[in-house]
């Protein structure tokens, strides 16, 4: 029984027994990665990594201690659109305290039985800049059904790039695998990022496994190993998504603490009240929060003083800040910043406009801090220990009659309390300079739409009538941003291109008395021609499409969904029955909803006294929906498309 059981383990175990011997030596590949041709998970992938391998550990070397990176892959061109994957790029860094190495460089291209070695003068060096260089090389001869496989060295002196390892890419992985050695003397902070589980996830402790020469004392060892199978490609080109940071499957270190052989303990891990000391000293932001006298005497007192309450003071203020400056498109948040010569110029950064507000509301006599944050495509802030280079944004947070306000003073179309879309991330870190920093959550605005009110006529081989567009919150943000850049021509033939070919506006103008700061109504009369009233006429009543394509097109997502903002959008239209014509069918209902009433979807035609009332309504009550519901979105969006796109009031004549 005993022989039995150890036989089917055995028998069990025999794939995985086999993928670890083929791993063991550079240049040899066993018959399975000979004939792969196509990942049946992921039918689309152009390449694919067979196998890859990564290690870190310590090492006493010509009486240093550096730290080792040893990196082993291959990679199988699938099909041709997978041949940039022939082309490799090793970063390595270098500062004055030292530089790193990279040694031990070998690169293969198997086709078949043939080989082909990159040779050594097709290995480039090229410095980036002043810190980072890289190594590159391209795979020769390659061709769909090529092995590519390399592998290298890199000899560090920087601890802190024991980084980590990044177990998803843009292309799929069939194994992924990293281990680490790390002397009991190095402490490190670690945490795996993504939605993907471990394989393996083996951790143990080696007995006296670091020593360096000239010292008796050796150190224990963690031994860590981590293993992914069957690793999807991270495909970042879906629409609605937080910085791939937050989501692609990464295990990441961060040097916490390091102890000398000689017993001296040196921290890398700050705490929040280390950073706000050094943060009320710094240069570039808590030297520039401490200007207000200058403030005072370079603009208008009636500015700093004047106004009937605090509230249209801030306003004022937020206003001429806005209307002083333009924006460069720089957020330089930790250096290079200037606020007097800013201002003289008229033109700055993130950091010295917004710097610039928070100095004039303290002038005020309006309690004004700096926040600091992420935007969406940089990530999301650590928030467990601090992280300075998680941030690259800041923004005024201040408090007005008991009413807390977010300002951000770049976009000379945004309304007072709101911030830029790139700014919506969840919560940053307020640096009070009297006290101690603290997190602050990003609320956005909630009431954020756009209703589309339609009345026409069908005569005359078309349809007459006008159109009012009618944008809130961001929606209108959007809008105002877009007619401020270009020209009212420009933008009213960009509307019509939009809309459809036989679509033109006749008078365009906006509704002054019904606009505001947050409120943009945009009223049109138009003309839509070449409407074929035949017998039976087939009419789409959407004149204005929401979104005309689904922006979700992957069988599968590993993140979450994020909007930014909730999003309502409404579409109403009034047509009148042409003399001569009666309905002969409308369009199928729709009432949707997805589960807790989290997105809402209605669609109705009816007749009444002669006029056909259509009533669509697209509604998010929820910022963001998790990956294990995107099948669901996905759906949902799919059904609305299909609504605008294919639903038609089919007319006849008497």
């Amino acid at each position: 029984m005993l022989y039995k059981r150890l036989a089917l383990w055995v028998v069990l175990s025999l794939p995985g027994l086999l993928f670890a011997q083929q791993t063991n030596e550079f240049g040899i590949l066993d018959q399975f990665e000979k004939d792969f041709k196509s990942y049946v998970k992921d039918t689309t992938a152009a390449a694919i990594y067979l196998y890859e391998k990564g290690e870190n550990y310590f090492e006493a070397r010509q009486g240093y201690i550096w730290l080792i990176t040893t990196y082993h892959a291959k990679k199988k061109i699938l099909k041709k659109q997978g041949f940039d994957e022939a082309e490799i790029i090793i970063p390595y860094y270098r500062a004055k305290a030292g530089r790193e190495r990279v040694n031990a460089i070998k690169a293969i291209t198997h086709n078949g039985n043939r080989k082909q070695v990159v040779a050594s003068d097709k290995i480039f060096d090229v410095d980036v800049n002043e810190r980072l260089s890289q190594i590159k090389f391209t795979f020769p001869s390659v061709e769909v059904g090529s092995v590519l496989e390399y592998s290298y060295e890199i000899q560090s002196p920087f601890f802190y790039n024991l980084s980590g390892w990044e177990f998803q890419s843009a292309i799929p992985k069939l194994y992924s695998e990293y281990n680490a050695k790390i002397p009991g003397n190095f402490k490190y902070n670690r945490s795996l990022i993504g939605e993907i589980g471990l394989d393996v996830n083996d951790a143990s402790i080696k007995k006296s496994c670091f020593s360096v020469p000239g010292i008796s004392q050796r150190a224990d060892c963690e031994v860590l190993k981590y293993v992914m199978k069957d690793v999807p490609a991270f495909k970042e080109d879906e629409e609605y998504m937080l910085s791939s940071d937050n989501y692609r499957s990464t295990l990441e270190f961060e040097l916490s603490e390091y102890v000398s052989l000689d017993g001296i303990k040196q921290k890398f891990t700050k705490t929040w009240r280390d950073v706000d000391k050094e943060f009320r000293t710094d240069k570039d932001i808590g030297g520039q929060l401490r200007k207000k006298n200058f403030f005072e005497k370079n603009v208008s007192l009636d500015l700093i003083t004047g106004g009937e309450s605090d509230l249209e003071k801030a306003k004022n203020i937020y206003g001429f800040v806005k209307e002083h400056y333009t924006w460069n498109n720089k957020y330089s948040i930790f250096r290079n910043n200037n606020v007097k010569d800013a201002f003289d110029r008229r033109t700055g950064n993130v950091a010295e406009i917004n710097i610039t507000l928070i100095n004039l509301l303290n002038a005020a006599d309006i309690k004004t801090d700096l926040m600091v944050l992420s935007t969406r495509s940089h990530g999301l802030p650590k928030r467990n220990h601090p992280v300075l280079s998680n941030f690259n944004y800041v923004v005024a947070k201040t408090t007005i009659d008991g009413k807390e306000y977010l300002l951000d003073a770049t976009e000379k179309e945004m309304p007072f309390g709101m911030l830029p879309y790139r700014c919506l991330n969840y919560y940053g870190r307020v640096m009070d300079l009297d006290g101690e920093s603290y997190w602050y959550d990003i609320l956005p605005e909630k009431n954020n739409s756009r209703s589309i009110q339609v009345k026409a006529e069908l005569k005359d081989d078309k349809a007459v009538g006008t159109l009012d567009d009618i944008t809130m919150g961001y929606e209108a943000f959007f809008k105002r941003d877009q007619v401020a850049k270009t020209s009212e021509e420009k933008y009213l033939g960009e509307m019509e291109r939009e809309l459809d070919d036989d679509f033109v506006i006749q008078t365009y103008e906006t509704n002054s008395e019904k606009s505001n700061e947050r409120t943009l109504v945009e009223h049109f009369e138009f003309e839509l021609r070449n409407i074929n009233m035949d017998a039976t006429v087939f009419f789409n009543p959407f004149l204005v499409r929401f979104f005309a394509v689904n922006p979700f097109k992957s069988e599968q997502r590993y993140y979450p969904i994020d909007f930014g903002f909730l999003r309502n959008y409404r579409y109403m239209a009034n047509i009148k029955i042409p003399e001569g014509y009666r309905v002969k069918e409308f369009p199928e209902v729709v009432n949707l909803a997805l589960p807790d009433q989290s997105a809402l979807l209605r669609f109705e035609c009816k007749e009444y006294q002669g006029v056909i009332n259509v009533y669509f309504n697209f509604k998010l009550n929820s910022t963001q929906y998790n990956s294990e519901g995107y099948a669901y979105i996905k759906k949902f969006f799919e059904r609305a498309v299909n609504v605008q796109n294919q639903s038609y009031l089919v007319l006849e004549k008497l």
